[in-house]
């Protein structure tokens, strides 16, 4: 398929997506791609793509996994298939620079230590492609990604939380965060597996939203960037 703007605005249907979720542990990588390029064809959105079909695929991956229905390996090559086919697509169809307001800026990061970077490159490119100024990490270490955040200007930090660390790290982290940002007021929210499983914890960790997934965190960082302009901040749950 030809690099190029798509204008595609369907979403991807459910059944489609269920029938799609386990083929990352049969298919390789360039069979895949196949199979999303058809759904780019049809008219099928690249956010759609990436919210409603790569996504609920590595969740189910992840089932897979804690249903002892395959080993790890089967788990890591079907994540890192999506991976590819995510970072294939974004290569080919690239957010358009002159959309939105590119003064707004997030940076994004799975938590140090944590090596899954699926769900951080995602949310990156949703964003990027609503006209954010967008960065992502990959396997930081925490001095890297604190250096970062002391050094440049940050509207929205996000970081994923898909391994199984510990509330008082977590809160560590968010409150180093704060400490050396150059963004008075930075907003701080989390995301993944540990905090779908408890969204108590926006609470317990000081951070200051979390949202389900990709698109519903765009929808986050809008309300938490216009509501600190608007000099009014709370913490934010999971958005229905």
């Amino acid at each position: 398929m030809p690099k190029g703007r798509v204008t595609g605005t369907l979403s991807v249907d459910p059944s489609d997506a269920a029938s799609f979720a386990s083929l990352p542990l049969d298919l390789d990588a360039e069979e895949l791609l196949e199979v999303v390029e058809g759904f780019i064809a049809r008219g099928i959105a690249i956010e759609s793509i990436f919210v409603d079909l790569l996504a609920p695929s590595a969740r189910r991956l992840g089932q897979h996994w804690e249903e002892d229905e395959c080993d790890f390996l089967d788990v890591t090559m079907g994540l890192w298939r999506l991976q590819e086919v995510m970072r294939q697509v974004a290569l080919r169809f690239p957010a358009d620079d002159s959309d939105g307001d590119r003064a707004r800026s997030a940076l994004f990061s799975p938590m140090p230590g944590d090596r899954h970077a699926l769900g951080t490159l995602m949310i990156e490119e949703v964003f990027a492609r609503a006209g954010w100024q967008t960065e992502a990490l990959i396997e930081p270490k925490r001095k890297e990604l604190l250096q970062i955040i002391a050094e440049r200007h940050f509207d929205v930090i996000g970081l994923t939380v898909s391994c199984d660390c510990t509330n008082a790290n977590l809160s560590d982290l968010i409150c180093s965060i704060r400490s050396v940002s150059r963004t008075p007021g930075v907003q701080v929210f989390i995301g993944g597996r540990m905090v779908n499983a408890n969204p108590g914890i926006v609470d317990e960790v000081g951070a200051d939203g979390t949202a389900p997934d990709a698109r519903s965190a765009l929808v986050l960082a809008e309300k938490l960037v216009a509501r600190k302009h608007a000099g009014s901040v709370r913490p934010e749950h999971p958005l229905g």
